[in-house]
Formats: C-alpha cells, structure tokens, sequence
C-alpha cells in the first residue's frame, strides 16, 4: 500500500536518478562552487527551476509540450548554439588554465553566473523532457499521492545541488594546481559540445 511517505522516497529517486548524470547544469554548478562564486543563488535557481517545471508537469502542461514539438524544437536550436558558445569559452579557459587564488574567486558580479545558469536551465529541452513529462507522468501515476511523488523528486533536486556546489569547496586542495583546471574545463568542453551538437541534431 502506498503512503505518503513511499510517494516521497520513489519520487527522490526517480528524480536523484535523472540529475545525477553529467549535464550542462551540473558542470556549470561544480566549476562555480570550485570558484566559490554566487554558490547559493545557483544552487536556488537550479533546484526551484526544477520544482515548478516540476509542478507544471503534474498539473499536466506536459502534456501540452507532448502534443507541440515544435517548441522542444526551438528550444532545442537555441540551448545547442548556446552550449557550443559556452563549450567554446571553456576550451579557451583549458588553453590557458589559472590558479584562482580567493581573492579572485569573490571577486566580480555574480550577475553573469546567473544569467549563464538561467540559460543552461532555461534553454535545455532535456529539462523539460526530465521534469515536464517524465517527472511529471510518473507522479501522476501516484494518483492522490502525485504531489508527494513531487515533493520528493523536487527535494532531489534540493539535496543535490546544494552538495554539489558547497561540496566542491572539498576539492579546492586538488584545484589548488592550474593543470587541474585543465582538465576539469576540458571536460566542460566537450560535455558541453556533445550536448550542444546532439541538441541540434535532434537527439
């Protein structure tokens, strides 16, 4: 018999599952919190987006977005040019790699981290595809209990963002070396510019 309780941990799951995997937000979240820069404010952007996407799923606008392609399509051209862009400057960062000492990693606006995290939530069709409908089908199969399938898988989102971008700061000792971020933003790189091409290519 399902209570509350199990609609909560399927939904944390379910939605842990879909996030873990290495993504444009994920990449994007790690390098800020390694910089120590604006953590909080993309940790909230990242796990609100997904609560009402979420929400939105289960009052069923993704079923709206099943029957309209055409709009994961043009959200699929612009958030794949917009990958390539940001693939582009990660490989230069990899081509001349820094140290960032603290006073670097305050220093600046945080406003362009925000509208870049906007952007990589925003313009992803993935997203939409994770939360709107399948996120959104699966809590609905919960019946009664849909909302607190979504509750858990929103609480996913909660939990391993907040990890990912105030746990980097573990790693700072390992980040301490410019070949480090090397590697970490050539990985970006080309995550980035396989996401962004198999975006445009409609996969």
């Amino acid at each position: 018999m399902q209570t509350p309780w199990t609609a909560v941990a399927a939904g944390f799951g379910a939605g842990l599952s879909l996030i873990v995997a290495i993504g444009a937000q994920n990449a994007f979240v790690l390098r800020e919190g390694l910089r120590r820069r604006r953590v909080l404010p993309l940790v909230v952007i990242c796990a609100l987006s997904d609560a009402v996407l979420i929400a939105l799923g289960i009052q069923g606008l993704g079923t709206v977005l099943a029957i309209w392609p055409g709009a994961l399509r043009l959200f699929a051209w612009i958030g794949g040019l917009f990958l390539i862009g940001y693939a582009g400057l990660a490989a230069r960062r990899a081509w001349r790699p820094s140290v960032m000492v603290p006073d670097e990693r305050d220093a600046g606006s945080g406003s362009s981290a925000v509208l870049t995290c906007l952007a990589l939530t925003w313009l992803n069709p993935h997203v939409y595809l994770d939360t709107l409908l399948l996120l959104g089908s699966l809590a609905n199969g919960y019946g009664r209990l849909r909302w607190s399938f979504g509750a858990g898988a929103a609480l996913s989102s909660v939990v391993w963002f907040t990890g990912l971008g105030f746990g980097a700061r573990v790693l700072s000792g390992f980040f301490a070396r410019a070949s480090s971020w090397r590697v970490l933003d050539t990985v970006i790189a080309v995550a980035m510019t396989s996401l962004g091409v198999r975006l445009l290519m409609g996969r």
